[in-house]
C-alpha cells in the first residue's frame, strides 16, 4: 500500500481534526459573537416609581426615569455597548394621533438625555413609532374609517425623531413601516441640522405572532391588533429585499430584520445584497419561549442561548437586540 493509499472504508479527509478541543473549535470558528454585537432593551416608564416586572419576560422590568440613570450605568458596567429606548406612556397622555411622541418634554426625549448624561460611552437607540402613544394601538394615524394614513403618520415621525436627535439620540430606529419615512426622516433631520443623527431602519418588519409580550411591556394594548396593512406578509422574501432596498437608498445608515430566528434566512439574503450593519431583533415572543423551556427545564439556558445568538450572526447580523443581552454579558462572557 503506498503513502497515499487507504483501506476501503476509511476516509481521505479527515474534518475532526478540527474539532479536537476548545482551543482549536474557537480558532477555526467562522462567527464570532461578543458583548459589542448585543444592544439591550430598554422600557422606561413614566406610570410606575418603581421597578416593574414584566411577567411574560422574565427577567425584564419597567424602569421609572428616577433609575433609569443607575440601570444605564449597569449596562455600561456589564460591558455592553449600546441600548434601545421605548417608552411607557401615561395612558392619559394617548390621543388618536398620538402627538405625545414628539412632545420635546416627553418621556422617551427625557429618557435620552438621563443616558446621555449617565453613560456618555453608550451609543443609544430609540424606537420611532406612534404605537406606545396612541389610544388604539396602532403604530399610524387613523382616518374615520379605520384606515392607516401614511403620509400624515410620516410626519409625525419625522416631528418625533427631530425632537430624539435634539435630546441627544445617536441612531432613530423607526419601526412603523410606513412608506417613504426613511427618506422624510432624513430629509428632516438634515433640515434640522442634525446631520450626525443615523438611522436604524426596521426595513423587514413582519406581521408577527411573537410581538405580544413586547405589546404588553409598553402597554399598547395591541396584542391581538392586526397591523397586516403595513407590516410585511411572513410569506414573502422579495417584498423584504425591497424594503432594504428603499430604506437603503433614502438613507438608512443600518438596516433591521424583525423577528429573530423564523426570519435568518431573510437577513441572509439582504446580507447578500447589502453592505450596511444588518441588525437582527430577537423578539419578545421569542425570548419568552427560550425562557418557559428553561423554566420547565426542557432546555439548558447557556447553550441555547449562545446558540440562537450565534445562529444570528452567523446569517449576517452586526448587531442583535435581545432582551437576553444583560445575562448574556453576565453568563456567556464571564
Amino acid at each position: 500500500m503506498t503513502q497515499t493509499q487507504h483501506p476501503v472504508g476509511h476516509p481521505n479527509q479527515r474534518l475532526r481534526r478540527l474539532r479536537q478541543s476548545d482551543a482549536l473549535r474557537s480558532m477555526v470558528a467562522d462567527t464570532q459573537l461578543n458583548k459589542s454585537h448585543l444592544v439591550c432593551p430598554i422600557f422606561v416608564t413614566e406610570i410606575n416609581s418603581q421597578r416593574t416586572p414584566i411577567a411574560s419576560l422574565p427577567g425584564v422590568e419597567r424602569i421609572p426615569l428616577a433609575e433609569l440613570a443607575a440601570e444605564a450605568l449597569r449596562i455600561h458596567a456589564l460591558g455592553l455597548k449600546s441600548v434601545l429606548l421605548f417608552p411607557v406612556v401615561d395612558p392619559a397622555k394617548k390621543t388618536t394621533d398620538g402627538c405625545e411622541a414628539y412632545n420635546p418634554n416627553g418621556l422617551i426625549q427625557q429618557a435620552i438625555a438621563v443616558v446621555r448624561k449617565a453613560a456618555p460611552e453608550l451609543i443609544v437607540f430609540a424606537d420611532v413609532a406612534l404605537d406606545p402613544f396612541t389610544s388604539h394601538g396602532h403604530d399610524g394615524v387613523l382616518s374615520a374609517d379605520g384606515r392607516i394614513l401614511n403620509d400624515e403618520t410620516v410626519d409625525a415621525l419625522v416631528k418625533m425623531s427631530i425632537t430624539l436627535a435634539a435630546a441627544g439620540v445617536h441612531f432613530v430606529a423607526p419601526s412603523d413601516m410606513m412608506d417613504g419615512r426613511i427618506g422624510a426622516i432624513r430629509s428632516g433631520l438634515d433640515a434640522a441640522q442634525q446631520l450626525d443623527v443615523g438611522i436604524l431602519a426596521y426595513s423587514a418588519k413582519y406581521a408577527s405572532a411573537f410581538y405580544g409580550p413586547f405589546r404588553e411591556a409598553v402597554g399598547s394594548g395591541a396584542r391581538g391588533l392586526d397591523k397586516k396593512t403595513y407590516q410585511l406578509n411572513y410569506a414573502n422574501v422579495r417584498e423584504a429585499l425591497l424594503e432594504a432596498q428603499y430604506d437603503e437608498a433614502e438613507g438608512a445608515d443600518m438596516l433591521m430584520v424583525k423577528p429573530g430566528l423564523c426570519y435568518l434566512d431573510i437577513l441572509c439574503r439582504i446580507r447578500a445584497t447589502s453592505n450596511k450593519p444588518l441588525v437582527m431583533y430577537h423578539v419578545s415572543g421569542e425570548y419568552a419561549m427560550l425562557k418557559a423551556a428553561v423554566e420547565k427545564d426542557w432546555l439548558d439556558e447557556k447553550p441555547a442561548v449562545l446558540e440562537t445568538l450565534t445562529s444570528m450572526r452567523r446569517a449576517g447580523a452586526d448587531l442583535i437586540v435581545t432582551y437576553y443581552a444583560q445575562w448574556a454579558a453576565k453568563h456567556l462572557f464571564p
